[in-house]
């Protein structure tokens, strides 16, 4: 069954705020980020520069649960061989991935003639913002990484402008609400 439309989050990635280092080109990671009826277009790419590994942020407009990621990086051997995947991780870079424990990874399908979807954990990535993908080797290892498609599956929730503030007492105190003197007085008289 293609599944890859269904809960798509084609349409909740902020791509323009999406962003990838060592990429040969700058900017083209953006144009991985394609709808799914182009995701076996191999023209629009992303190429790692000086050696196979990438470095993906990828920021969503609100919410996510995410249920699964798909990647394809063509049937050849500069196709991406793992991936290691960080929620909501902004302060990554090639420095201190390698010693950051990943949410999630896999090692990803060689020689995929399609994007292969790959399931995560959802208890893991239940309130996800954004993601991390790192990506550190490709099959031919000493050679670049391509990638053609990445898109994402899940649930969407938008985010609330500003943070609910609400007071209320477990246990109210008498002394905290004293009524004026006057609303109490000559209510009752002795006759």
């Amino acid at each position: 069954a293609d599944t890859g439309q269904a809960d798509s989050l084609f349409d909740k990635v902020l791509v323009d705020q999406a962003w990838c280092l060592n990429e040969a080109e700058p900017e083209s990671i953006k144009l991985v980020f394609k709808p799914w009826h182009q995701r076996l277009d191999t023209t629009q790419l992303v190429s790692s520069d000086s050696d196979p590994e990438l470095l993906v942020y990828v920021p969503f407009n609100g919410m996510v649960k995410l249920k699964s990621i798909f990647l394809w990086g063509g049937v050849g051997d500069e196709a991406p061989q793992s991936i290691r995947v960080f929620a909501n991780r902004d302060d990554l870079d090639f420095d201190n991935v390698g010693d950051t424990q990943p949410t999630q990874e896999w090692a990803l399908a060689r020689g995929a003639r399609a994007p292969v979807e790959y399931p995560v954990r959802s208890a893991k990535f239940s309130s996800v913002r954004s993601l991390t993908l790192h990506l550190p080797r490709s099959f031919a290892d000493e050679e670049t990484m391509e990638l053609y498609f990445l898109a994402f599956r899940g649930e969407w929730l938008p985010l609330t402008a500003d943070p609910i503030i609400s007071i209320y007492e477990l246990m109210p105190n008498a002394a905290d609400h004293k009524a004026p003197a006057s609303e109490l007085a000559g209510h009752h008289s002795i006759s």
